[in-house]
């Protein structure tokens, strides 16, 4: 894919409960060749429940509102590599979200314009395409989306919050119109039980759901000037009943630690764990934000120094542990997982004191070892 990118971040609590991470992406460009077009999706499972976040480009230009529906369907029909992943659909919540160049049809630019200068978004609402598909496409009835409070985010003049304003130059150089403004920007979601229970029953209780999100703001940024769209954001709550509440492996750093001598690390795993000679606990700060950014590992099996039915402790050598000090965690990663299934609470490493009362011993010795030329020079 060219151009999409797809980050997740999660606080270090929930890391244990995050499991089965898998990513795809599919390309809708020049029939299927070309990753100029389509999306790219990360899925999880989060204390038991399946999330599912989906990046989309879809075909531009007003008259292209079927290609990007054929294409959505064809992003949603890919499958994830793996044994018992479910399809995109099936996922407890997915969240669709991008460039997904929807327009505004039938109205002139100028009945537009107008409404946007009065804020009377709401005139607007029912000839926004998407809008329009969601009331006749089957697949797309079931995904939600905040209301569009806020102005259709394309097409600005670059650095400004003026929309589109120069001619734009055709093929052969022939003026084209000025681009009609537009909500091409849009995050949508999607909950299955929700979805399920609407539609056999009508209603459900709220003990019925286990899991619920909430959008807590939907809102354009107009300061950002580097492309002719405005970015988007929103913000959910997601609450459900955890399906898991123990980790995998519980782990804790034995003793005070320092770079004065090795350290200890024990840690205990559920029966059911599968775990591999190639399983690691890393040392990282508590600041990290990737599984690579340890500053130091040991291996669970060749470091490992005693172990019994409850707990097994491995070691880590005073020469790995960083002599300043500081602030750390202990993770352990699952080779057969592909991911963090324990994380120890934070805990301070003390600095080095041999190491430090050095620094100081030879810095003192420095300044009594000053040159007698630079004191007169300092005098002078």
């Amino acid at each position: 894919m060219q151009g999409l990118l797809l980050l997740v971040f999660v606080k270090h609590v929930h890391l244990p409960f995050i499991r089965d991470i898998h990513t795809h992406y599919t390309r809708t460009g020049l029939y299927g060749y070309w990753g100029n077009k389509g999306g790219v999706t990360v899925r999880m499972s989060l204390y038991g429940h399946t999330i599912c976040f989906m990046n989309c480009h879809l075909p531009a230009h007003m008259e292209n509102t079927e290609q990007r529906l054929d294409d959505f369907e064809k992003i949603l029909e890919m499958q994830f590599e793996g044994e018992n992943i479910p399809s995109t659909l099936d996922h407890d919540v997915l969240f669709w979200f991008g460039d997904l160049n929807f327009r505004i049809a039938d109205y002139g630019i100028h009945f537009v314009r107008e409404s946007i200068n009065n804020k009377r978004y709401n005139l607007l609402w029912e000839k926004d395409q998407l809008n329009m598909a969601k009331k006749k496409e089957a697949f797309l009835q079931e995904f939600i989306e905040g209301p569009l409070q806020f102005k259709p985010t394309y097409k600005f003049d670059l650095y400004s919050d003026v929309y589109d304003t120069r001619e734009q130059k055709s093929l052969f150089w022939f003026n084209e119109k000025k681009r009609k403004p537009a909500w091409t920007d849009r995050i949508l979601w999607r909950v299955k039980n929700l979805c399920q229970h609407a539609s056999k029953e009508g209603e459900f209780s709220e003990e019925e759901q286990t899991i619920s999100v909430t959008l807590n703001t939907y809102i354009s940024h107009m300061s950002y000037g580097i492309s002719d769209h405005k970015p988007v954001t929103g913000t959910f709550g997601l609450e459900l009943k955890p399906l898991l509440s123990d980790p995998l492996i519980i782990l804790n750093p034995e003793g005070e630690w320092s770079a004065e001598h090795d350290v200890l690390i024990s840690y205990s795993a559920v029966p059911e764990f599968p775990s591999s000679a190639w399983d690691w606990i890393g040392l990282f700060k508590v600041a990290f934000r990737h599984v690579n950014d340890y500053v130091t590992y040991a291996w669970v099996e060749d470091d490992e120094i005693s172990s019994n039915k409850d707990s097994k402790q491995v070691y880590m050598s005073a020469a790995e542990i960083p002599d300043m000090g500081g602030e750390f965690l202990l993770c352990y990663y699952s080779n057969n997982l592909q991911s963090i299934v324990g994380i120890s609470q934070p805990f301070q490493i003390q600095p080095n004191r041999t190491l430090i009362e050095k620094d100081l011993t030879q810095e003192e010795n420095s300044w009594m070892q000053k040159p007698d030329n630079l004191e007169s020079l300092d005098e002078f």
